[in-house]
């Protein structure tokens, strides 16, 4: 089983990363990765760019470096338990990629499991969203039965964030249900680094151990094949990849 995209990473326009473009550019193709998505975080937040880094970076940046197809994103957080995002459809409709995920900003914590139902639905229902991006995190954790179908139903990819899964007993164990329930309705996933500095990116060996493990199938790892991120891509937004 191989990656051939990383569709979430983080550069030093997110405060709290540490590697510019180039640099991470640079580990995906030295990983042998096809494909790599810069998907800083979005504004409100204070570890967020200025707007102007999402609106200049397609201007700015070279669609291949080191022969790695760049995908110009961002996490977008969900801010409210209705799922609204942090963009709007003016920001979002700039944007290749769009990872929309619960963090600590905008009062999200505190909720009841429904709230975080409501909200990763309301953000699925928004047709600019690719991924929902880590919804393992105790804090933030929604009714898998409930949520995973509706995901399915809107055509969005459930992350599986390499990252994430190590950082407690509970993550681990919510990727585990996260997973089976995926299997179960048989919903895409995709498997990200979630890197914050440039020699993680391409990294995925504690997502992809457990899906084999639970012998997930094969054929529902979207990022498996650069083809089918591209063609995602320019079926939502257009040719824009040679």
């Amino acid at each position: 089983m191989h990656i051939e995209v990383d569709t979430h990473t983080h550069t030093v326009a997110s405060t709290h990363a540490y590697s510019t473009v180039l640099e991470m550019a640079k580990s995906a193709s030295d990983a042998g990765l096809k494909g790599l998505a810069i998907t800083d975080h979005s504004t409100g937040g204070s570890d967020a760019p200025h707007i102007w880094h999402f609106h200049n970076l397609s201007r700015a940046i070279p669609r291949k470096l080191f022969g790695v197809n760049m995908i110009f994103g961002v996490e977008c957080d969900i801010i409210d338990y209705n799922g609204n995002l942090a963009f709007g459809s003016s920001e979002l409709d700039l944007l290749d990629w769009v990872v929309a995920s619960i963090h600590g900003n905008y009062n999200m914590a505190g909720g009841t499991i429904d709230d975080y139902n409501n909200a990763y639905i309301g953000a699925a229902k928004n047709p600019y969203v690719d991924v929902i991006g880590h919804p393992i995190y105790p804090s933030y954790k929604p009714d898998y039965e409930k949520v995973v179908p509706v995901f399915k139903e809107y055509g969005k990819l459930v992350e599986i964030n390499e990252s994430a899964i190590p950082r407690s007993i509970k993550t681990i164990n919510n990727a585990l249900e996260l997973i089976a329930v995926c299997k179960k309705y048989r919903v895409p996933v995709i498997v990200n680094s979630d890197a914050h500095f440039c020699m993680s990116v391409g990294k995925f060996d504690t997502a992809l151990k457990m899906l084999r493990d639970n012998n997930f199938p094969e054929d529902l790892i979207f990022n498996t094949k650069w083809e089918n991120v591209k063609e995602r891509i320019e079926n939502k937004k257009g040719k824009i990849f040679d």
